[in-house]
């Protein structure tokens, strides 16, 4: 069957870590996954407050100690003065791929003219098992599946260059891209 992929995913709020919200944003990410990836997955999820150093500490233990291959966040990536999620994202990584928060922003933009203030990026963490790859998303449901709709075809690939599990997706869902072997 293969090896296990591990994913991360991490809800970043004030208000759903302390229980008065309605934690919506990580099941979202996980329902996206559990319909696109056909791979076997264990999911590791968290509810954290929006506090760079919480989100930097949970970021690296899930990369370092968890060792997953790949880790989602949702929440934080506003102009208001707590969102620090991509700042934290940044912190803790050794490579940004700057091209998922174009395509994320880009795609957003044909839905609402707000997401011109979105600030999620993406960015590679290495260790000495692989790395992983970190994805920033807003908070909501519905822009959580238009970003990952735009850059999940490129992830499996990303995941392989940087020595992580085979991750593979249903073709009903996303067809991921894998150059033709020669």
């Amino acid at each position: 069957m293969g090896i296990e992929t591990k994913i991360g995913v991490v809800t970043v709020s004030d208000r759903a870590s302390r229980g008065e919200y309605e934690d919506r944003g990580g099941p979202a990410v996980v329902e996206y996954l559990k319909e696109t990836v056909t791979s076997q997955v264990q999911l590791i999820t968290s509810v954290i407050p929006d506090e760079t150093g919480l989100i930097e500490a949970k970021l690296v233990e899930l990369c370092d100690v968890d060792h997953c291959d790949l880790v989602i966040t949702t929440g934080g990536t506003g102009p208001a003065i707590r969102d620090v999620t991509p700042e934290a994202t940044e912190n803790i990584c050794d490579k940004m791929m700057p091209g998922f928060g174009e395509l994320m922003r880009q795609v957003s933009l044909t839905k609402v003219p707000t997401a011109i203030l979105s600030r999620q990026v993406a960015g590679i963490r290495s260790s000495e098992t692989g790395g992983t790859l970190i994805i920033n998303l807003p908070g909501s449901p519905k822009a959580i599946a238009e970003c990952l709709d735009a850059v999940f075809a490129a992830v499996p690939y990303c995941i392989d260059l940087i020595g992580g599990s085979f991750l593979e997706t249903s073709p009903d869902r996303i067809v991921a891209f894998r150059p033709k072997q020669k």
